[in-house]
């Protein structure tokens, strides 16, 4: 076995695990009614179906497509002591913490961007179109911006010198926070205030879904809030169960 490959036999399981969790807290405790009457039930398998569909094309997009392009890079800037990680030196706690706030930072960074750039809007408002969102929604992407994200990751491994093992932590702590942000779950607001203080949390990320232009150009952060709070792009809503999900390009322009 790989080490590529051992990397995704230990995140698939953990990204598995999160997912029947939330899915259970959303069974047990739901923040909105997404699925009502007697289909109820079938219309959230199907929903869910199609989301997670998404998310496995996707993912064996990147496993076949693009992981062994992040190793080579990943074993070039080693090998030649190259990018911010060799170029910083210290203790390895020091290189990966560094390590993990540039890809949180540059995550912040593409998610903006594709809000901004009518090209990767074009993509990226598949996952936004969910008029129902829960946990399957953080699979919903468009096989484009998956391949142009995928794409960018190549020169960002050079520069940031990070590794395989570096990159695979990030985005296995990156995929359960947003599983948890997208999942319609009851959080209490007292709960919820302290965790915002730190991570993305359902609260944020239902504003940044809502159909309202201005509230989803806001809350870009994926992991760490600290990205919105110095762009000053973080935003809470008064009442979320007021929030509508889902897009209006009618109003792209305000």
């Amino acid at each position: 076995m790989s080490f590529a490959d051992a990397v995704l036999v230990v995140r698939l399981p953990l990204a598995l695990v999160v997912l029947v969790l939330l899915a259970m807290w959303e069974t047990v405790h739901p923040f909105l009614p997404l699925f009502n009457g007697a289909r109820a039930t079938r219309e959230r398998v199907r929903h869910g179906a199609r989301n997670i569909t998404l998310g496995v094309l996707n993912g064996l997009v990147v496993r076949f497509g693009f992981l062994g392009a992040w190793t080579a890079v990943a074993a070039w800037s080693e090998a030649h002591a190259f990018g911010v990680r060799a170029w910083m030196g210290g203790p390895s706690w020091l290189q990966w913490v560094l390590i993990l706030l540039l890809l949180d930072a540059w995550t912040y960074a593409w998610h903006r961007l594709n809000h901004t750039i009518p090209s990767l809007w074009h993509f990226h408002r598949l996952h936004h179109s969910d008029t129902q969102m829960d946990v399957t929604t953080a699979n919903r992407f468009h096989l484009g911006e998956i391949v142009l994200s995928s794409m960018v990751r190549i020169p960002l491994l050079g520069l940031t010198g990070a590794s395989v093992l570096q990159l695979a932590a990030y985005e296995t702590v990156l995929f359960a926070v947003v599983q948890f942000h997208h999942a319609n779950i009851e959080v209490p607001e007292s709960i919820d205030r302290v965790l915002r203080g730190f991570i993305v949390t359902p609260h944020l990320h239902k504003v940044h879904h809502s159909v309202v232009f201005a509230e989803q150009n806001a809350n870009f952060s994926s992991v760490l809030t600290w990205w919105d709070r110095a762009a000053r792009t973080l935003r809470l809503s008064p009442d979320l169960k007021k929030l509508v999900f889902g897009v209006d390009d009618s109003r792209a322009g305000e």
